[in-house]
């Protein structure tokens, strides 16, 4: 019996292991780790270094508005993104559903990147409405007037003294989008909630792409950068 109890639990783990493996195996890596096939932006600010997308600006080399870089493997509707990143300094986002205005400036929903506890994780809109969705908050955006908090998920301060959020060391996002809904996922803990009832405005297919914020130098880096199509 001692030596069947060590066996069972090898084999329930391997099962385990197996059943991760295969809930896992629809996401496909759209970042190479060693160039950037299959992206698009100024390289004057985006390049690859240490097996990572690494964004930066200098003084000598200053983007004069939000710079984009572009994934263009396609577009996404209903997804799930996963993706670490590290913010040394300054800021930036993910952006997704995003609808291209060309000179590699984008438009539409944006997971935050800053280095502010209780801020990063909310949901931006990149020259369209602005604040939407605030850290630990549920809201819904209608067709007219301001989005409308409808839950809250936690409160900042919760997080932060959980740990959402890791200053200037590597984090995960974990974005899922599916219908009018979309939420945002940081360490593992849900930051925010959208659903998005406006059909003027809301965004329910576009690109990916990675933002270097305009002002002073910066450098942002990204990799692991994993896609599932729902």
């Amino acid at each position: 019996m001692r030596t069947l109890v060590p066996l069972l639990l090898a084999l329930w783990l391997g099962l385990l292991r197996l059943v991760a493996g295969a809930a896992d195996g629809d996401f496909r890596a759209i970042f190479n780790g060693r160039d950037l096939t299959g992206w698009e932006g100024d390289r004057r600010f985006w390049k690859v270094a240490d097996g990572c997308i690494r964004g930066e600006t200098r003084f000598a080399a200053l983007p004069v508005e939000n710079t984009f870089l572009i994934y263009r493997g396609g577009v996404v509707k209903d997804f799930e993104l996963r993706v670490k990143f590290r913010l040394q300094n300054g800021n930036s986002g993910v952006q997704y559903r995003a609808r291209d205005l060309g000179k590699y400036r984008v438009t539409g929903y944006q997971a935050e990147i800053e280095n502010k506890q209780g801020k990063a994780g909310f949901l931006y809109e990149e020259k369209g409405r602005g604040w939407l969705v605030r850290v630990g908050e549920k809201v819904e955006a209608g067709p007219a007037g301001k989005p409308r908090v409808t839950g809250a998920l936690a409160t900042p301060q919760a997080l932060i003294a959980q740990g959402y959020y890791r200053m200037r060391d590597w984090n995960e996002y974990r974005i899922v989008a599916r219908g009018n809904r979309v939420q945002h996922f940081l360490n593992g803990f849900q930051t925010v909630e959208l659903t998005d009832n406006d059909p003027a405005r809301r965004a329910l297919e576009g690109l990916l792409a990675l933002q270097i914020h305009a002002g002073p130098p910066m450098t942002v880096e990204f990799k692991d950068i994993l896609l599932k199509n729902q």
